[in-house]
């Protein structure tokens, strides 16, 4: 008889007790029966202990990603992580407490910083940034050189809107209110269940192209009712340890012109909305525009949340819900709390005016989005040449010192077909639409998906030094700057210290029989 101390390691289920089970066989066959249900026992503790990981469809071309049941823990990230347990982790006695770090990324490029540098994460934090960080560690990942940027936060989107498309009709016009229009059958047939299978689609994307933050704005209005909402929060909470999500109540039919949708946004609120949204310009008249937003900062003030309105995403240079906005702000003494995205009328304002507004806005703390691809397709539809960008003014605002952070706004749905929640695309978009080539403007511009779309979202504890949320991604660059020239791969992407996306992507040139040029050929 075979004894089960022996069977049972070779399983890989671990090791019984050699003197249980040397019991049990003594005891003949009841013994024998014990073994096989200690044996049943172990097997279950054990496929319940190591995370069941389930295929998902592939994200992109060339790019491998598999969902785990949970954030894959570093010591899985492939090819890159030695264990501790099988020797091959440097230990150092100097760990700070005698407490091991959790993860130590070795190797890391970091922008401002000569040599390459170590980043040690306990419980989810920064705990170290060096040279050579020593000391215990679970696991550590080498980035063998690669940039680690703090990882990229996507301030607006909508995530109940996204994939839409196939399932609408064609928006012949292209304009902003032709795919209002077209969407209200998708808005009344679709079940919560099927908003968020679509939301996931992009939520995927966003994560393994380094994105671990995101605010997506959710339609609340008398033709879904709560459907949106319910289904981009059900998608929220199936990836919350992988991408903090925050949803805002967005009234995208009005709220004056679209009677009920008052209490809806009450109820939403309730059921898991975090923010207020508004979309003023789109009702009737300025009365109503002014009653909308009064309606959304007295929602805002009973829930003790900030506003993120859309605000003037129309061509029409005489609208100004913008400053009634600034009004309201102040009204409401809710300086600091407020975002306004898109803004687009402002590029045909005049300038003496668009001053006097940026000036009020600084002052009331306001935070602005600008959706750079998504406008530059919608806006100026009507225009004959030369053609507005829809676009506010982003180097007027930069100066004025105003935040501005620029979001995807839209996914493959009848207002933009295109798009993939890829931050460092959106942030490329926003240096041609916005005209930024010189090196400040350029770091402004990757600010707008990092530091500063963490501060529109009122992100704490954002960056790379100790005591920051250890949220990262690994591009395979040695700048920013070229990072976003040449849209680099996300070679890891790590949530709270954990891996939760990595990308393994190849290029080879073939010429003839040989598989690498050479020097000098053409």
């Amino acid at each position: 008889m075979v004894n089960a101390g022996v069977i049972l390691p070779m399983m890989g289920v671990g090791f019984v007790s050699e003197q249980v089970c040397a019991a049990a066989v003594t005891a003949g066959f009841a013994g024998l029966l014990l073994c096989v249900i200690v044996f049943a026992v172990i097997v279950t503790a054990a496929s319940g202990a190591a995370p069941a990981r389930d295929r998902i469809e592939e994200i992109g071309a060339g790019v491998d990603h598999q969902r785990a049941a949970g954030p894959v823990p570093a010591r899985w990230a492939p090819r890159a992580v030695w264990h501790r347990q099988l020797g091959r982790l440097p230990v150092n006695a100097d760990a700070t407490g005698g407490v091991p770090f959790d993860l130590v990324v070795r190797n890391c490029r970091l922008e401002g910083r000569d040599r390459l540098a170590d980043i040690a994460i306990s419980s989810g934090l920064i705990a170290r940034v060096g040279d050579r960080v020593g000391g215990e560690c679970l696991a550590e990942l080498d980035a063998g050189g690669r940039l680690v940027s703090s990882a990229f936060v996507q301030p607006h989107i909508h995530l109940d809107k996204a994939g839409t498309l196939p399932l609408l009709g064609e928006n012949r016009s292209g304009t902003l209110a032709e795919a209002i229009g077209i969407l209200h059958a998708i808005k009344r047939s679709a079940s919560a269940d099927e908003v968020a299978a679509r939301a996931e689609v992009v939520i995927r994307q966003a994560i393994v192209s380094g994105t671990t933050r995101i605010r997506s704005h959710v339609d609340v209005d008398t033709i879904g009712g709560l459907v949106p909402l319910r289904g981009v929060v059900q998608a929220a909470r199936e990836y919350a340890d992988l991408c903090e999500i925050q949803t805002v109540i967005f009234p995208q039919e009005g709220i004056v012109r679209d009677p009920g949708t008052a209490g809806l946004m009450d109820a939403a609120m309730r059921e898991g909305g975090d923010l207020v949204g508004g979309m003023p310009h789109w009702e009737a008249d300025e009365q109503a525009a002014r009653e909308h937003i009064d309606i959304c900062m007295r929602l805002a003030q009973r829930y003790d949340t900030d506003v993120d309105m859309h605000v003037d995403e129309t061509d029409d240079p005489g609208s100004r819900t913008l400053a009634m906005l600034i009004d309201a702000t102040v009204g409401h003494g809710w300086q600091g709390r407020v975002t306004a995205g898109h803004c687009c009328a402002m590029a045909a304002w005049e300038d003496e005016y668009a001053a006097q507004v940026l000036a009020r806005a600084a002052a009331a703390g306001l935070r602005f989005v600008t959706n750079p691809a998504t406008n530059l397709l919608l806006q100026g539809r009507a225009d004959g040449e030369p053609r507005r960008r829809g676009l506010p003014r982003v180097k007027q605002m930069l100066a004025a010192g105003l935040p501005v952070a620029c979001g995807q706004d839209c996914v493959h749905d009848g207002f933009y077909p295109f798009g993939t929640a890829d931050q460092l695309q959106v942030a490329l978009i926003f240096c041609h639409a916005a005209q930024l080539s010189v090196p400040s403007e350029i770091d402004a511009a990757l600010s707008a998906i990092r530091h500063t779309a963490a501060r529109v979202m009122g992100v704490r504890g954002y960056g790379l030094e100790p005591g920051c949320t250890a949220d990262l991604v690994v591009l395979d660059s040695d700048s920013m700057h070229e990072a976003l020239r040449r849209q680099a791969a996300r070679r890891w992407v790590i949530r709270r210290g954990s891996v939760v996306a990595s990308t393994h992507a190849t290029t080879t040139i073939h010429r003839g029989d040989d598989d690498e040029p050479s020097p000098g050929r053409r």
